[in-house]
């Protein structure tokens, strides 16, 4: 049983104001060997369960009510400036960036690749009114080259080349690994020994770890999630849904 540092510390506590009597001058910790300290937090786990479970229910409530007050706090600060969504991510569509639809995406995911063709026809008939802001959010845990690909559409980026390079990787998603970065920035003539070096650099993880934070805050927990100036859609959208949501920006909702 592995217990969670809030909760073993709340037990610690516990244990020492049982044990607290038993010796003044000495801590419960310096009396109990490694051993007798587990079996003690074990007792104490066996005879009060329900204590145990009001306890972690507690915190998850506490957890969640702070990220959902965190997420609020940001999409209302999206909603008054949208240009915060941008980030010097890259950018296509209106210049007027007025209306912002920020797609947060890990190039290994088969959800994200089959929404490409959606917004890739979302954008041809709104380009004109909406500014598409792409935001890497590799899934490391599911997805082995989530962040390679990004790190290397990153690179890509810093040649002027990421859209180009982003299409391809979702093209040729079955083949991700380093052979088709490799290929890809031959094909797209990039500068293979400054791709190489900035894809390993510190400033492109460090790039794709604050569109994962940002995300993060604002609620995103699998992709594709889509943020269109401070509203929120989670899943894979049709044409019809992102259409939708700028008709509510432009009516002021």
């Amino acid at each position: 049983m592995r217990l969670q540092p809030y909760l073993l510390s709340a037990l610690v506590a516990l244990l020492l104001i049982v044990t607290s009597c038993a010796s003044s001058g000495q801590s419960a910790n310096a009396q109990l060997s490694d051993a007798q300290f587990e079996s003690k937090v074990l007792e104490i786990i066996r005879k009060n369960p329900q204590v145990i479970l009001d306890s972690v229910q507690s915190y998850q409530r506490s957890q969640a009510q702070q990220g959902e007050q965190l997420r609020d706090k940001v999409l209302s600060q999206i909603r008054q400036e949208p240009r915060l969504l941008l980030r010097n991510s890259p950018v296509t569509g209106s210049s007027s960036q007025k209306i912002i639809v920020a797609e947060f995406s890990d190039f290994q995911c088969p959800y994200c690749a089959k929404a490409q063709v959606v917004v890739k026809e979302f954008m041809t008939r709104n380009q004109g009114d909406v500014t598409l802001v792409f935001k890497h959010f590799p899934l490391t845990e599911i997805h082995q080259q989530a962040e390679p690909a990004a790190l290397a559409a990153w690179a890509a980026t810093e040649q002027g080349k990421f859209w180009e390079y982003h299409d391809a990787l979702f093209e040729q998603q079955g083949k991700l690994g380093d052979e088709l970065y490799l290929e890809l920035a031959n094909n797209l003539k990039l500068d293979v020994e400054r791709f190489n070096r900035d894809r390993q650099s510190p400033e492109a993880k460090a790039a794709i770890k604050k569109d994962f934070e940002l995300g993060k805050s604002l609620g995103v927990r699998g992709t594709p999630s889509f943020v269109v100036n401070g509203i929120f859609l989670s899943g894979a959208p049709t044409v019809k849904d992102l259409e939708e949501l700028v008709a509510q920006v432009k009516a002021g909702k």
